[in-house]
């Protein structure tokens, strides 16, 4: 006789957005596991998710306290109505995903239902609650508490306006008491569309992270874009105050968001981290592939000398042996956004050559353009430049190109805002041996240390140092001038293929 299958239907929900995903029951172990197990044998423990969507995180917290508590509290119905009342609480989302999460902990949209495996609750939201909020605006058009543009979200009651109760209000208001909680866990909403141009988007994860810690729980553990270890709108505050705190113990890094979440990509993959109150040190960075850790390191997240968080383990030896020679920054060559003055969107250019003109490279397109229309640095007309898209996709495929192919430009070349410039060259010679550098995988890779996203403006390019452009580079040239070892060198080639 076949066994029958029956499926996990959280392992079946379609993601509302790559803004709002839901996490597997495989994906909500895998966080749960970090934590000591022992907690769950203790029944004065409180659990809280501070963002449910799908209620897996408190689902497959009652089952381990289930388990934990059954010597304890021997009776099924008593340990179970004693879990879900003193033991498990949630703050959903939305309308929506409260409706889900209470059918998935308590087996009704309703805790106090004929069908609720609870007989302990006197009312419909049980422990886990949800109740309208409302954005606060301020002059600016932005809300107080989470940034929402005024624009996007001011709606009427038949629309959801993606006010988070978590964020937007206090424990005791959404509770009716003051809470300690030992544990919260969850995953964040990730981001906001803020009324900019197309696709433009304000990170809001960071908000669930700075108010849990403000209840001071023994332990956090959340699931979130890892944009956050180098770049991100607004999260440069955030970013600082989490690499100089000692008390995240645990960090899990997946650099393909697909491995977390299949169906769904995360530019700069994702990752899951426990924060340990009581307990400062180094830091468990564990890399991963798949199901597979590929890399794991105890160190600090903040590296001498940088103001990121370096993902890859194996980078870190690198980045400390080129470091030694305290040499000057690339950055120093890579000009700011508009190098030229021009933006994207310029269109004041002819598809012809005329007298006076001089080349333009536009978005996808060459024109001419009359050397009045350059309203800054135009002292590098002059000379040779090398130009590069400033925005390259941070697709997660390996391995990895990093930037877009640059090009060289001679004298009497300019570009809109689409393109940077590197340079300017006094000759086409060095503007060439800057070119074989900067093509080379020793460049490229460190670039990716600081570019998770698309954007390789001039910051990302910190951790590459300057050469001597009187002579071409290769990178076995440069593996052997930072003394990289065999290790070391078969990392950068896995990781960053050849520029055709």
């Amino acid at each position: 006789m076949k066994e029958r299958y029956s499926p996990d239907i959280l392992n079946c929900l379609a993601n509302l957005s790559s803004d709002e995903v839901f996490t597997s029951p495989e994906l909500a172990n895998r966080m749960l596991d970090l934590l000591p197990q022992e907690l769950f044998c203790n029944p004065k423990m409180r659990f809280l998710d501070p963002c449910s969507k799908s209620g897996v995180f408190l689902r497959e917290i009652v089952k381990r306290l289930l388990a934990g508590l059954e010597e304890q509290i021997p009776d099924l119905q008593e340990r179970i109505d004693h879990v879900m009342t003193q033991q498990v609480f949630g703050i959903a989302c939305t309308d929506l995903t409260a409706e889900m999460s209470r059918r998935t902990l308590y087996c009704s949209k309703q805790a106090n239902g004929e069908y609720s495996v609870s007989t302990a609750f006197h009312d419909a939201q049980g422990n886990l609650l949800y109740e309208r909020c409302r954005h606060i605006w301020n002059a600016q058009g932005r809300c107080e508490h989470c940034g929402a543009s005024k624009g996007e979200y001011l709606r009427t009651d038949a629309r959801e306006t993606y006010a988070y109760p978590f964020i937007h209000k206090s424990i005791k208001e959404i509770f009716n008491k003051n809470m300690q909680f030992d544990v919260i866990i969850g995953n964040p909403p990730y981001q906001l569309e803020d009324g900019g141009a197309a696709a433009s988007a304000r990170p809001i994860y960071h908000f669930f992270i700075e108010q849990s810690k403000k209840l001071k729980p023994r332990f956090l553990c959340m699931i979130i874009p890892a944009r956050w270890y180098s770049g991100g709108k607004g999260l440069d505050d955030f970013r600082d105050a989490m690499i100089h705190d000692n008390r995240i113990r645990v960090i899990v890094d997946y650099p393909i968001s697909a491995d977390c979440f299949p169906g769904v990509q995360i530019k700069g993959g994702v990752c899951f981290f426990l924060w340990d109150r009581d307990n400062e040190g180094l830091c468990n960075v564990v890399e991963m592939q798949g199901n597979a850790m590929i890399s794991k390191m105890e160190r600090p997240l903040i590296e001498k000398g940088t103001d990121i968080f370096i993902r890859y383990n194996e980078a870190i030896s690198i980045l400390r042996k080129v470091s030694l020679r305290k040499e000057k920054s690339f950055s120093s060559q890579v000009s700011p956004r508009k190098p030229f003055g021009l933006p994207s969107n310029f269109v004041d250019f002819e598809e012809t050559e005329f007298k006076e003109s001089i080349t333009i490279f536009a978005n996808k397109t060459i024109g001419f353009v009359n050397k009045s229309k350059i309203i800054q640095n135009q002292a590098w007309l002059k000379k040779y430049k090398i130009f590069f898209s400033e925005a390259y996709g941070a697709g997660e495929d390996f391995p990895h190109q990093i930037i877009n192919k640059p090009f060289v430009g001679g004298p009497d070349t300019c570009s809109t805002e689409t393109y940077l410039v590197i340079g300017p060259y006094d000759n086409e010679a060095e503007a060439n041996n800057a070119l074989s550098y900067i093509k080379t995988k020793f460049f490229r890779f460190l670039v990716l240390q600081k570019k998770n996203t698309q954007h390789a403006t001039q910051k990302v390019y910190q951790f590459v140092p300057l050469q001597d452009f009187s002579h071409p580079w290769t990178d076995e040239m440069l593996y052997k001038k930072y003394g990289l070892d065999k290790d070391e060198i078969a990392f950068i080639e896995s990781m960053i293929r050849p520029m055709e």
